[in-house]
């Protein structure tokens, strides 16, 4: 038998060229991959259901002898069949229907049809069923398995799907499909043969548990969960390892430049930041790069601790690069780190996008001819970007960067050879299994201090019917001197829309707090007018800032109490963390109004809830990630990392334990089993190991 993992998708009947085109493009290149993707959900055609039997919402297949079909004018026009089996009348409905369609519906025709029943005008019915004709006497069998509904995409039909899945199940056996967990690891954590369960999850039989299955209890999810858990491992493990292999110059902790900057800082760091800066100093002493993320929540002190790295390879006689994710936020860092560092006689250079001509050419020499400390945003990483002796590369806000970002800073290293070390910050704490398993590439160190000085936000929440109460709120608070932030949330995912909602919003309360001087940010605004705004705000000249969720990271305006949040049960937790974690910031109580639009749902109640009881980020964390899924956390989209098939980290949270010590074992005992795994999984994800 020849394996599955070499053989092509053309091998098949009916697959030519056009066809093993649209299969790639979903990653379907060969018969293993036929077989790894798997259905989302099933259908139960096992069994024939009277009429008389049907419920509303239920889907069935339904058989009987046709008494009519005929074209109806309603709203739209419509085929009609009248459908009967003797216990009860059923109507089939087709909006699209030929005259050849029907014409094979004439009365006493036998059909038999499945789909959704649903009321209609005439009783029940089904819209548009998949149905075909019974000839003579001889009943067609009813199908042996439940039916797979699989992941499908244009110009893939659950037909054609459900053909290509059949001839490669037909190929399937254990020679043909090796099974790469050595038989220990599969007898030590319970696992079945993979074969029977990836045939079990293609054909399950009739007697299936359906809701075990949609809610991946089943043993064969349990396995296939397992084995992708443990190929992300051992792909992040590799990583590792390569990244561990390269060398790093060693910096020597720094003594003189530390303490004039604490000296100028005018506060004590806390107990966290000293702990956190130690282990960031003794990780940059060695040979080998540096891995650390710092996670802290808002507020925690984060830029002191990188500032402090930074001047220990300052010291050494090296250069350190910052980047951020935004504009607005790199800005910020840039100011911060010029305030901090000039008066100690280091220059800080600056490169963001938006630096055209004269002003890129200047600061490209700049960075190229050696300035100890470089700003900027992902401008950082382009290949006209020269570095003279990078050592320390700092990234803040993390999930905005993939995997891949992070492994190109290693081409930025002193002549391409000494990899930087990388110390990696987010204000968005990550709850444990998933650091376990989308950070396995990473050492981690948290903060959880909070600077003395900084206060605990009041948070409330409030229907938008008391819009008036709270307009006159930020009025009574203006007044005393202070200065507010009113935010606007997405509008259906529009950014657009969300920039038309920020404009008349700030109308709106321009004209009702004529006495106050209102600002406005949003995405579509050009950088320089951004900036423009957010400068007078932190200068005091603006008392309100009407913005849309640009503001979510980085803004510091310690005279900033109050923050008004529209919609926001359209925002995820942690989102709406980041937002408040803008207000708090001085020695003034602070308050965050959660203006929400009614009814809200049970779930949107419930989040709102954990907003008002705990200003803990990891609580918050972890409750984000109970109640929407890993991919939003991480923002998968720019991660590539949790696009997982099988496995969910929440549902399987409990298997990380298990699949990193699985992980280990098959690395030491079995090295020859990694690349086939990694490969069966990952081939068609992001190639960690292999940048």
């Amino acid at each position: 038998m020849t394996g599955l993992a070499t053989t092509p998708v053309t091998a098949l009947k009916g697959v030519g060229a056009a066809l093993a085109e649209k299969l790639a493009k979903v990653g379907l290149e060969t018969l293993q991959d036929v077989l790894f993707h798997l259905p989302l959900r099933y259908q139960d055609r096992t069994r024939i259901t009277p009429i008389g039997a049907l419920r509303p919402g239920q889907d069935a297949v339904v058989e009987g002898i046709v008494a009519g079909a005929d074209v109806v004018m309603g709203r739209r026009r419509s085929l009609l069949v009248r459908l009967q089996d003797g216990s009860g009348t059923l109507s089939l409905r087709f909006f699209h229907f030929s005259q050849a369609q029907k014409d094979g519906m004439k009365r006493g025709t036998s059909l038999r049809c499945y789909g959704e029943v649903r009321p209609g005008a005439t009783g029940l019915e089904i819209y548009h069923p998949e149905y075909r004709a019974q000839s003579g006497s001889e009943q067609a069998p009813v199908e042996q398995t439940l039916t797979p509904i699989y992941p499908a995409t244009e110009g893939l039909t659950q037909q054609r799907l459900r053909q290509l899945s059949e001839q490669a199940l037909a190929r399937l056996g254990p020679n043909s499909l090796p099974d790469w967990l050595p038989t220990e690891i599969a007898r030590d954590y319970h696992l079945g043969p993979l074969d029977q369960a990836i045939r079990y999850l293609h054909r399950p039989p009739p007697d299936a548990n359906l809701d075990e299955l949609a809610e991946g209890q089943h043993w064969a999810q349990h396995r296939l969960a397992f084995e992708e858990l443990l190929t992300h491992q051992l792909s992040i493990q590799r990583l590792r390892e390569q990244v561990r292999q390269q060398a790093s110059p060693a910096l020597p902790p720094a003594k003189r430049l530390p303490e004039q900057f604490l000296a100028n800082l005018g506060f004590t760091p806390t107990g966290a930041q000293r702990r956190v800066g130690a282990e960031i100093s003794y990780d940059l002493a060695q040979h080998e790069p540096m891995l650390r993320l710092v996670q802290g929540d808002v507020g925690a002190g984060k830029t002191v601790v990188a500032a402090m790295a930074a001047l220990q390879a300052i010291e050494a006689g090296y250069q350190v690069a910052l980047m951020a994710p935004t504009e607005i936020l790199a800005e910020q860092h840039f100011l911060n780190f010029s305030r901090w560092l000039e008066p100690l006689g280091i220059p800080v250079a600056w490169l963001a996008g938006k630096l055209k001509g004269k002003a890129r050419a200047a600061a490209l020499e700049q960075i190229v001819s050696g300035a100890p400390m470089v700003v900027g945003t992902h401008a950082l990483f382009q290949a006209e970007v020269r570095f003279a002796r990078l050592a320390l590369a700092i990234i803040d806000e993390q999930h905005r960067f993939g995997v891949q970002q992070r492994l190109a800073l290693r081409q930025k290293g002193i002549d391409g050879r000494l990899c930087p070390h990388q110390l990696i910050m987010t204000a968005t704490p990550i709850p444990r299994t998933l650091a376990m398993s989308a950070y396995a590439d990473l050492d981690t160190s948290i903060l959880d201090e909070l600077p003395p000085g900084r206060t605990p936000v009041n948070t409330l929440v409030i229907a938008e019917s008391r819009r008036t109460e709270v307009i006159e709120r930020v009025r009574a608070g203006c007044r005393e001197g202070r200065q507010a932030y009113w935010v606007c949330t997405l509008i259906e995912e529009s950014e657009e829309l969300t920039c038309q909602a920020a404009e008349t919003t700030f109308e709106d309360l321009s004209a009702a707090l004529g006495e106050l001087r209102v600002g406005l940010v949003h995405g579509r605004m050009k950088a320089a007018e951004k900036a423009a705004v957010m400068d007078q705000f932190k200068a005091g000249e603006l008392q309100l800032l009407v913005a849309t969720t640009v503001i979510e990271v980085g803004v510091d305006v310690p005279n900033a109490s109050l923050m008004v949040i529209e919609n926001p049960e359209r925002l995820g937790l942690a989102q709406l963390h980041q937002l408040r974690g803008r207000v708090g910031r001085g020695s003034t109580a602070s308050h965050c109004v959660l203006l929400y639009h009614a009814p809200l749902s049970q779930l949107g109640r419930e989040r709102l809830a954990i907003m008002r009881e705990t200003n803990d980020g990891f609580v918050i964390a972890e409750k984000d990630l109970e109640l929407r899924g890993p991919g939003e956390l991480l923002g998968t989209r720019q991660t590539g990392l949790l696009q997982f098939k099988v496995a969910d980290l929440m549902r399987d949270a409990e298997l990380l334990p298990q699949v990193r010590d699985a992980a280990q074992a098959l690395l030491e005992h079995w090295p020859d089993h990694v690349a086939p795994l990694v490969s069966r999984w990952l081939r068609h994800g992001q190639h960690y190991g292999q940048v």
